[in-house]
């Protein structure tokens, strides 16, 4: 295996982690800032107040966006298998 070949290999997992992940992070900030908004405002002070929504929230995206990710991650491994197998050792 060439240094290029790890590199890219490299590459495209982090890419993949970031094109997986942002999404599901994102949500669960939004939620959690708009959770904090509402117990500001309300002077609610609970700890667990916010890990429901963010939980639920989270679920209904992975409910919803999982055939993608799922099918971003069998193209994905499908592609390293490939650049694995063709690699000159």
């Amino acid at each position: 295996m060439s240094q290029g070949l790890i590199l890219q290999i490299a590459n495209e997992t982090i890419y993949i982690i970031m094109v997986l992940l942002l999404p599901l992070l994102g949500v669960g900030m939004i939620v959690g800032l708009i959770i904090s908004i509402f117990q500001a405002t309300t002077s609610i002070q609970e700890q667990t107040l916010t890990f429901v929504p963010k939980m639920i929230a989270i679920l209904l995206l992975l409910v919803f966006f999982g055939p993608f990710f799922m099918n971003s991650l069998i193209d994905f491994t499908n592609r390293m298998m490939n650049m694995i197998a063709n690699a000159k050792m």
